[in-house]
């Protein structure tokens, strides 16, 4: 694949003309009103059907399950065949994440824990009766998911720095922790909430587990959104558990063995996460791009539009190149899932490592394109600098990156 098809882009033009028309308005909203983004969310999902694609791949998922077939809820529909049927299909929802990004990066995130990381650790590891009980609901935006992974002292040791536990006591778990960062965890109906299993045994010797929690649950505290440089759409705050008590139906898998996995679970999620960073990057500099070919034109200095200054120029040939290698990098991954091959962690880390670096130096470039104007926010690259940064942080930083690809090349 080297190009969008021609279906995929009339896809494409018509979730722009609901992006532009129903959230674009509404930036101010968004980014500084404090306006939680899932109502729109919803909106789009009704307006492409995308709840009732979901609720047919989730009775087909379930259909092959029992009929002993396997298959990928977020890969596409593995009985598809054919290479390029299966392209398109993996292709079209990566559509929305690119539009999306255009105007309101905070949203794809949003969007992308609860219909993504959430319910994919329920499908992945959940028993069908939690797969029908949780899954469904976030998969349709008809409730709304937070995965739970990050704690205060943890980081990039996500795993080592862990404190969270879990004790058994009878046939139900003691739950007892807090976690930060989280991306909808002040309106999350559903969170999946990994910690470790406290036999009196050391830390470091402690198996993971998944549990899913409700809003609401007695000792289950969500606060209020956190401030934070970028992102506004996207709500993030910090959960709080105090002796809460949950049965074996809570317990993804209802075994401590399916539960388990830990680091290697984490790490495939973390490939998907880190591959839809490309999408979220091509989304950002394409607009900024957009904007500052128009502002070129259109900015008058010593007697003639900026665009005819070299300096500028430069600027705007760098920005088409990074769009060119970050959407050829989207393309192969589009590519290669078309013919049932996964990336690799190290893959996976590269892309997110070039695609976010790119969107963080094209973002800033725009700002300096643009002077004063560039650095007010009434101003939308402005708001797209912000929002870019995290790119180079969260989904592993992208220090970590390059210890992933590093220690791959090594190891060949």
């Amino acid at each position: 694949m080297f190009e969008w098809t021609e279906e995929q882009r009339m896809i494409r033009d018509t979730v722009r003309q609901f992006v532009e028309s129903e959230i674009a308005p509404r930036r101010d909203d968004f980014e500084f009103g404090d306006t939680p983004p899932y109502d729109v969310l919803r909106k789009l999902y009704r307006t492409f059907g995308l709840d009732v694609m979901a609720r047919e791949q989730f009775k087909r998922r379930l259909d092959r399950a029992e009929g002993g077939g396997g298959g990928n809820l977020l890969g596409g529909d593995d009985e598809v065949a054919d290479p390029h049927a299966r392209a398109n299909t993996i292709a079209m929802p990566m559509i929305p994440i690119i539009e999306l990004c255009r105007h309101s990066p905070g949203m794809v995130t949003a969007l992308g824990v609860s219909v993504g990381l959430t319910a994919a650790a329920i499908m992945s590891k959940g028993t069908r009766a939690q797969q029908e009980r949780w899954a469904l609901d976030l998969l349709t935006l008809e409730k709304i998911g937070a995965w739970a992974i990050t704690e205060p002292n943890s980081g990039s040791d996500a795993f080592g720095s862990m404190m969270s536990t879990a004790r058994r006591d009878g046939d139900e778990y003691v739950l007892n922790g807090s976690k930060t960062f989280i991306t909808n965890g002040p309106f999350a109906d559903t969170v999946v909430f990994i910690c470790k299993l406290d036999e009196g045994n050391p830390p470091a010797e402690r198996k993971i587990l998944h549990f899913v929690l409700d809003r609401g649950m007695p000792g289950f505290e969500q606060s209020k959104p956190l401030r934070k440089m970028g992102l506004h759409s996207s709500p993030t705050g910090q959960l709080f558990l105090t002796d809460v008590r949950v049965g074996r139906d809570r317990l993804l898998g209802e075994t401590e063995e399916v539960s388990g996995g830990g680091r290697e679970d984490a790490k495939a999620t973390f490939s998907i996460e880190r591959s839809g960073v490309a999408a979220m990057a091509l989304g950002m500099i394409e607009r900024c791009l957009e904007l500052c070919v128009d502002y070129a034109k259109e900015r008058v200095q010593f007697g003639q539009p900026i665009g005819e200054f070299q300096l500028v120029q430069e600027k705007l040939a760098r920005m088409e190149v990074a769009r060119l290698n970050v959407e050829n990098l989207l393309f192969r991954y589009i590519e290669k899932l078309s013919h049932g091959r996964q990336p690799t962690l190290a893959e996976a880390s590269a892309m997110k490592l070039y695609s976010s670096h790119a969107a963080v130096e094209v973002t800033l470039e725009a700002v300096q394109l643009f002077g004063g104007n560039g650095y007010m926010s009434e101003y939308q690259v402005e708001q797209l600098a912000r929002d870019a940064k995290v790119l180079e942080i969260y989904a592993g930083t992208n220090e970590i990156q390059m210890t992933h690809i590093a220690k791959d090349l090594l190891r060949r």
